[in-house]
């Protein structure tokens, strides 16, 4: 079953390559959809694909980058959408 979630994770998520982490383990688990540094700090994904893989990759950002250090995730659940071809660092 294909399943959406949007994650902003927050701590110190910013110049440490969170967003090519996040970016390598979507390619990895086969999602789609985007992730970007927000001006407030924190960093934004959204990700679509099955709901195992969408898990997967909610558990790695999770712990993030051995550089990061991750604070704390919030998590909306939504439709996919189908229109994303491939995961985009924004």
């Amino acid at each position: 079953m294909r399943v959406a979630r949007r994650f902003v994770i927050s701590g110190r998520v910013q110049g440490v390559g969170f967003r090519y982490f996040t970016a390598d383990v979507a390619a990895r688990e086969g999602v789609t959809g985007w992730v970007r540094n927000l001006p407030d700090g924190r960093v934004e994904a959204y990700v679509e694909g099955e709901a195992e893989a969408v898990t997967r990759v909610e558990r790695a950002v999770r712990q993030g980058p051995s550089s990061a250090r991750v604070a704390s995730v919030e998590v909306e659940t939504d439709e996919p959408s189908g229109t994303f071809r491939d995961f985009a660092i924004r």
